[in-house]
């Protein structure tokens, strides 16, 4: 079921330019592949600051996957609170949370053991 590397890295690079262009805070991509049990191949993270700056960076990711790789995901979930939603890729999970919330969840935590790496942004 996963897709090749170059697929993964096209869609990451989209992900992560949608966050970006909606200035998506903290984002970090999690490198899972050599976990064992995981359930896909890289977690992206990041934080908005308010549920309408969380759902305008899940609705740009949409958009510039969509345009870019017309790709969209399988499935969405949290995006009536906008406290945490989750946007599944199928080999790519997408966590965009509020701030206290992904706290209070320690994504990064709870995978330790993956590779992470902290992407810069500029703003």
């Amino acid at each position: 079921m996963s897709k090749n590397k170059n697929n993964s890295d096209d869609l990451i690079a989209h992900i992560i330019s949608g966050i970006e262009d909606v200035k998506g805070k903290e984002i970090n991509l999690l490198d899972l592949r050599e976990l064992e049990n995981t359930v896909c191949d890289y977690f992206i993270i990041c934080e908005g600051t308010s549920n309408t700056q969380v759902n305008a960076i899940v609705s740009s990711i949409q958009k510039k996957v969509s345009k870019a790789i017309k790709d969209k995901p399988w499935h969405v979930e949290g995006e009536n609170n906008g406290e945490w939603v989750l946007m599944d890729y199928v080999n790519v999970v997408v966590h965009v949370f509020q701030k206290h919330i992904r706290e209070y969840y320690d994504i990064e935590g709870l995978w330790g053991d993956a590779k992470t790496t902290v992407i810069e942004t500029n703003y």
